[in-house]
């Protein structure tokens, strides 16, 4: 069996974290290692962030237009910039459970990886994101590559 090409699609969450960046090297060295493979970044704004931002939305005309700008813009610096020649990609973003969002993105787009960074040096993080990652790494429909923090 041929090691090359597995992946036709895989699904990177990107949260702007160190060990977002991190995890976001290794999907442009598979989706490299994969010619035709589709980088699908994805960027889920949590929901209590969401509920937070909804109290706002009629106090402040197009507000969801001007956070979509901002996401967009803060992906393009972060991760568009290192994108090479050759690999196509394409970006969602998903407003809700982080980790059923993620599942929903691997199972839509019938990912063949999903590449996440791990990242947590308090208690509370380190539960909170762990059950994240832990819920992601259980229930998704295809291999799930955790890559830690610095």
């Amino acid at each position: 069996m041929p090691y090359r090409n597995i992946f036709r699609k895989i699904v990177f969450a990107a949260d702007f974290s160190a060990a977002s960046q991190k995890a976001f090297a290794y999907a442009l060295n598979i989706a490299a290692g994969n010619p035709g493979c589709e980088l699908v970044i994805l960027h889920v704004v949590p929901e209590p962030d969401a509920q937070f931002w909804k109290t706002y939305i009629y106090e402040v005309d197009k507000i969801d237009e001007k956070a979509k700008a901002d996401i967009d813009e803060k992906v393009r610096q972060a991760y568009l910039s290192q994108i090479p020649e050759g690999i196509s990609y394409s970006i969602k973003m998903a407003v809700g459970s982080v980790a059923n969002a993620i599942l929903e993105a691997a199972r839509t787009e019938n990912a063949g990886l999903v590449i996440l960074g791990r990242e947590g040096s308090s208690v509370l993080q380190s539960r909170f994101l762990g059950n994240i990652t832990e819920k992601i790494a259980r229930k998704a429909p295809c291999p799930v590559m955790i890559i830690p923090g610095a």
